[in-house]
């Protein structure tokens, strides 16, 4: 297993990481990493916030929280975001996404599909 390269830092009450994310996919998933930052597949096109919104839910389900818990605070029409995860630390957030990579072998998927 490749060793968590995300620069995870305390931000706004939680902690914030890079996100690159890859719409219109085949699937929903993590997929792994991009440089320093998390990869994320989405099926979602980026218009009017669906990308943003499949995001959301991903790294929800995945972190164990609920979507309210998660912020995107930078780059909210952009492929490469800063998002924050209130209430968890950024040792917690390393914790689990290790653990939903980990999981299913480089992948967390939604399991939905087009």
């Amino acid at each position: 297993m490749r060793k968590l390269e995300l620069k995870i830092r305390e931000a706004r009450g939680g902690a914030a990481f890079p996100v690159h994310v890859t719409p219109r996919s085949d699937r929903d998933e993590i997929s792994g990493w991009h440089a320093d930052m998390l990869r994320v597949r989405l099926t979602a096109a980026p218009v009017e916030g669906a990308a943003n919104e499949a995001l959301t839910r991903l790294l929800a389900k995945c972190l164990g929280v609920p979507k309210s818990s998660i912020e995107i605070i930078k780059g909210g029409s952009s492929r490469n975001k800063l998002v924050c995860v209130v209430g968890l630390s950024p040792r917690e957030v390393e914790e689990r996404v290790a653990s939903c990579i980990e999981d299913s072998d480089t992948a967390v998927s939604s399991g939905r599909k087009l």
